[in-house]
Formats: structure tokens, sequence, C-alpha cells
């Protein structure tokens, strides 16, 4: 076996492989044999079939099956020989076929990563308490979320739930898929693109309306954003929320047996300290890798990349697939998953060759704090816990979590800290990725 390689770019490699005729012809005759032993043919008995025969027969086919058997094989035989490690499939090419055979193998390596600068990392840690304002937000929530609604005969206002029939249409074509039926609308809430709900305020049952509003320029669909549209509206029903009161039936409904306002209270409170904890903790993590990502240039395959963006696509391909929608009608760009892309496999990188250079092993003791602190928000916290312990790949999932936050532990160690007190709302309404 003959190898060259040629470097095609920073990553980019072209591997050429040689290979006698002898190696294709090892693995021709016993082939042909059980080729021979196995065909039906006219005029000849099964296992008597003249060889010169099957070669007319089968020989293309089975040197095919051989050279494709023997790049798989050679392939990792030659990477092995020239210790190159391919970030990704390769794209093979026959290049000739005449006594023996060579092929062109295009892939792409991975990066050589250099740590140089991770120790003077500057990084900024939030700080947070819950205050009893933030404890009466969340009773207040609770409470939204059991309020009950009442049929009444009158013209909607902010913070009714209107029932409707509605359709859009833009450039005279109907783009809701005909008509939405019995569509429930709650006025305020937002949930309806930046008008819409405002055109309903005033309506009462059996009330027909036209208008035209705009989406917004940001739209995740392309052909929609920005766009001046049409919709016609019918209101069916218009109700008004009544809130529950905090009485023994309302905080018995949430686990707390006693039924006291007071143990109700200090329960939400341990909560919401439980949630705050592991945001600001997810937060730091996030803060210190984001400065070790723009600390550490690194060059990326490309292929890895893709493979990443195709990840971050799996939900919206899996809703329009629920939806009976052709994805490509989202019209999503594709740069912003890009981007996330590109970070997400830097830190990989950078993250794993920290784990290898100072043989960071994952604590065992810390994955079991982890999945007992989740199981905490459950009703039966032992349930949930031996849950993770049955399966080898969810806990994995939790190892990889553990270990991405001794990574943040020990980057911490080596930087510099400096801290930043803000309120709990902006600690928990904080939805940039981590």
């Amino acid at each position: 076996m003959q190898i060259s390689v040629e470097q095609t770019s920073e990553l980019g490699r072209k591997m050429t492989v040689t290979l006698p005729e002898s190696a294709v012809q090892a693995q021709m005759a016993p082939r042909l044999k059980k080729a021979a032993s196995e065909a039906r043919v006219d005029g000849f008995r099964r296992g008597k079939v003249p060889q010169s025969v099957v070669i007319k027969m089968y020989g293309l086919q089975i040197r095919d099956e051989i050279k494709s058997d023997l790049i798989q094989s050679s392939y990792a035989d030659a990477l092995k020989a020239e210790d190159l490690t391919p970030a990704g499939y390769p794209s093979v090419e026959i290049l000739s076929d005449t006594d023996g055979f060579s092929y062109a193998a295009t892939f792409e390596v991975y990066p050589v990563v250099s740590l140089e600068g991770f120790d003077s990392l500057e990084v900024t840690q939030q700080i947070a308490t819950v205050e009893e304002s933030d404890v009466e937000a969340m009773i207040a929530k609770l409470k939204d979320q059991r309020k009950t609604w009442e049929v009444v005969e009158r013209a909607a206002e902010n913070n009714d739930r209107v029932t409707i029939d509605f359709s859009g249409v833009l450039d005279g074509k109907n783009f809701t898929n005909g008509k939405s039926i019995d569509h429930p609308v709650e006025l305020g809430a937002g949930n309806m693109i930046p008008g819409f709900e405002d055109n309903l305020l005033g309506l009462k049952a059996g009330d027909t309306k036209t208008f035209t509003i705009s989406f917004p320029e940001d739209y995740p669909n392309e052909t929609l954003a920005g766009q001046p549209v049409e919709f016609e509206i019918e209101i069916k029903k218009l109700e008004v929320a009544t809130l529950p009161e905090i009485d023994a039936e309302f905080i018995t409904a949430y686990g707390i047996e006693s039924g006291s306002v007071e143990a109700f209270r200090n329960d939400v409170k341990e909560n919401l300290e439980r949630e705050l904890k592991r945001k600001l903790k997810t937060n730091l993590k996030r803060a210190t890798l984001t400065a070790l990502h723009e600390k550490l240039a690194l060059s990326l395959p490309n292929s890895l990349v893709d493979e990443e963006v195709e990840e971050q696509l799996k939900p919206y391909k899996e809703m329009a697939k629920k939806n009976k929608m052709d994805f490509n009608s989202l019209n999503l760009p594709r740069e912003p998953f890009e981007a996330e892309a590109k970070k997400r496999v830097a830190l990989g990188l950078i993250i794993g060759e920290i784990i290898h250079q100072n043989e960071l092993k994952v604590d065992e003791y810390k994955v079991r704090v982890h999945v007992e602190e989740m199981a905490k928000s459950y009703e039966n916290p032992a349930q949930v816990i031996e849950w993770y312990y049955k399966d080898e790949n969810r806990l994995n999932d939790i190892r990889q979590m553990t270990m991405e936050e001794q990574v943040t532990e020990w980057l911490l160690l080596k930087a510099t800290v400096t801290t930043e007190t803000v309120d709990f709302n902006a600690v928990m309404n904080d939805a940039t990725n981590a």
C-alpha cells in the first residue's frame, strides 16, 4: 500500500492510497468460488458453472464489492500510518482501476488546540438573593395559573380571553391553512404578533372584523417577516378570569399538607432560592466558557460545524413534521445557528483538551449531588434518582454536565473574578444560551 497526503487547506487533507492488484486478487478467488457454488445458470448444474461464465456474470460486481471493502480497511490503516485523525466522514474518489486501484480520500482533521492564555481569563460573577417581592410575584403567578374563566356578554377588555376563528391572507393567498377554528387569545398576554390583540379590544361575541397589520421584521418565517397581511376574525366567545383565594384548598394543591400560608410562602421561597442557585451557577459557567472561547482562537472543521447546525435544527424539523409542514417553508436563516454551532464546537474541543492535558476525571459524588438536586423538584425524589441510575445514557448526560462544571471550577481558580449584584428577575429572565 502506497500513501501520499496533500494539505488542501489549514485543516483539509487529501490522502491518496494505492493498492496492488494482488490485494484485489487475494479476495477475488474465494468470492468467485462462492459465487460459482451458488449461481443458477441455465444449462449447468448448480455448483458446476465454469469459472469463465461466473467471471463474466459476476466479476465486475465482485470486484466493486472488494474495492469497497478494501477502501474501508485501507483507509483506517492509512490514517494510522500517517497519524491523522479525521473530523467527520471522508469524500472518496476512485482514481484508477488498472493493475490494482487507487483512490483519494478528502477530509478535514481536528485542529491543534493551544491552551496558551487560558489562565488570564476575566469573568464577572452575578450575585442575587430572593426578596419578599419575588415571593409575592411567584404567588401571583401561581394564582394566575389556577384562574377560572366565566363567559360574559360585554365588549372585550385587556386580560379577557376571547375564542376566535381567523384566517390570514398575504398578497391574495391564504397562509393559515384555511381558517383557524376556536383559537383562544388572552388579551394583553402578547402571544400573537404585535397589533393583533389590540384589534380584538372592544369586540363582542358574534362580531367580525377585517384588519391589516405587519409581521415583525425578525419573524422566523422570511415569507411573512415584515409583510403587511390581512386578517379576518370572528369572536366566538368572551370570558373573564377569576383568581383563586390563597386558602387551605389552594395551598394543599401544592403539596403543603398543613394548609398554612406561612408554610406555603416558605416553600415558595425555598423553591425560588433553589432555582436561583441553579441559574447563577449556569450563568457563571456560561460567562467563564464565553471568556474562554473569546480568549482562544481556533480554526474549526466545517464538518463538525455542519453536524452541530443539524443538531440545533432537529427540534424545528420535528415541529414541522408534527404540524405536517415542509421544513424548508420555515426559511430559517442559517447564520444564528452557525454562529452558535461554531461556539459549541470550539468549546467542545477546548474543554476536551483541558480534560486531556490535566487528566481531569468526573467526580461521581458530584454527579450524585446533581441528580439529587434535580430530584428535589419532583414529588417522589427517590423515584427520580432511581430513574437516572437505571439508564447509563441518562446518567452520562449528567456526567457530561458535571465535567463541564468541574472544568469551569478549574478555570475559575486561575481567572480574575469580579462580582456584580443583580436582582432576581435579571438572573432568571436571562435567556442567553449557556
